[in-house]
């Protein structure tokens, strides 16, 4: 075994890289030995008998692999989740869907005649005070109260 210890030192140094990262070619061993002046290691440097071995970083392939599964909605179970309900979906956002739904429901049965002016009147303003948690919740307090038209 060679010992070109004093040539990876003075590389290394050059190249502003550790020891570990140069490579010496092993074809040209023979050439590496007989240098021993900075000149001479950058000459071997120049014509490419030793370069700087490319820095091992952290790799991303799961990250990605992580990345594409969460965009498909997957891995958002309750083992993946921290803090409270709120801060995964916000209370007004929760608000505003159900609302939304609500309201949307209400416009359908008063287009299709289901329930009259003054009900419809009724059941909004009674969303808005958030009586109903659901769509269903407030078709069952319809159905209870008896509030469908008459046909």
């Amino acid at each position: 075994m060679v010992n070109l210890r004093t040539q990876r030192r003075l590389a290394a140094k050059i190249l502003k890289v550790g020891e570990n990262r140069v490579w010496i070619d092993p074809n040209r061993i023979e050439d590496v030995e007989a240098a021993i002046t900075r000149e001479e290691i950058k000459k071997l440097i120049h014509e490419g008998v030793i370069k700087p071995l490319q820095e091992k970083g952290v790799s991303r392939a799961r990250a990605r692999v992580i990345h594409e599964k969460k965009k498909k909605g997957l891995r958002r179970g309750p083992g993946s989740r921290s803090g409270s309900a709120g801060a995964i979906i916000s209370k007004k956002e929760v608000w505003m869907k159900r609302i939304r739904a609500l309201r949307k429901r209400l416009r359908e049965l008063k287009e299709k005649k289901l329930i009259d002016q003054s009900t419809y009147r009724d059941l909004y303003s009674m969303a808005k005070s958030g009586r109903f948690k659901s769509v269903a919740d407030m078709e069952r307090y319809i159905e209870s109260h008896n509030l469908w038209r008459k046909r």
